[in-house]
């Protein structure tokens, strides 16, 4: 019997097999990028706006980490920003600010910190040469295309970032 009190959203479910879909095509490139560099570099994912970068990423650290940071530079605090300028010297002590000021716990090669929408300050992206060098975590940073090559003005870009590109959904099979 047909319980009219329940309704149905098939867009919604729609959208869901998409997504589900769609984050399979790119998360393979991202264990990809796990296994094969062992920390050595990050992981630059360049895009347009708003074709679910930071969704993907964030669901990859949460089942592929034991830990992550997602810093949102779109909306981030003075306060988070000023640590990429007072702590690099100290990496103990950037770390120790992230992990307090997130409430997360990291765990050296268990943890992940992404740099979401990393365009917005590029003395973040600057400062993966240094974070990769020594070793701890993994990064991953997302960013969109003409924002990511605009905004390198007096920054040193870093060698340590493997690029990936991700598209809008497509259809094929």
């Amino acid at each position: 019997m047909f319980n009219s009190r329940i309704a149905i959203d098939h867009d919604m479910i729609h959208i869901a097999v998409i997504r589900m879909f769609f984050k399979r095509k790119i998360y393979n490139k991202f264990l990809a990028w796990k296994a094969e560099t062992d920390g050595t570099n990050a992981l630059l994912v360049e895009g347009a706006r708003r074709i679910g970068k930071s969704t993907v990423v964030e669901e990859f650290a949460k089942n592929e980490y034991r830990s992550y940071i997602l810093i949102e530079f779109a909306k981030e605090s003075a306060d988070v920003k000023s640590y990429f300028h007072l702590y690099l010297n100290d990496l103990d002590t950037f770390y120790m600010f992230l992990s307090v000021n997130y409430g997360v716990q990291l765990y050296p090669r268990e943890s992940i910190i992404i740099f979401d929408e990393v365009q917005l300050f590029p003395k973040a992206r600057e400062s993966i040469k240094y974070l990769v060098a020594e070793g701890r975590y993994d990064f991953i940073e997302t960013g969109s295309l003409i924002s990511i090559k605009e905004n390198v003005k007096d920054i040193v870009i870093p060698s340590e970032e493997r690029h990936v590109k991700m598209y809008p959904l497509d259809f094929e099979g």
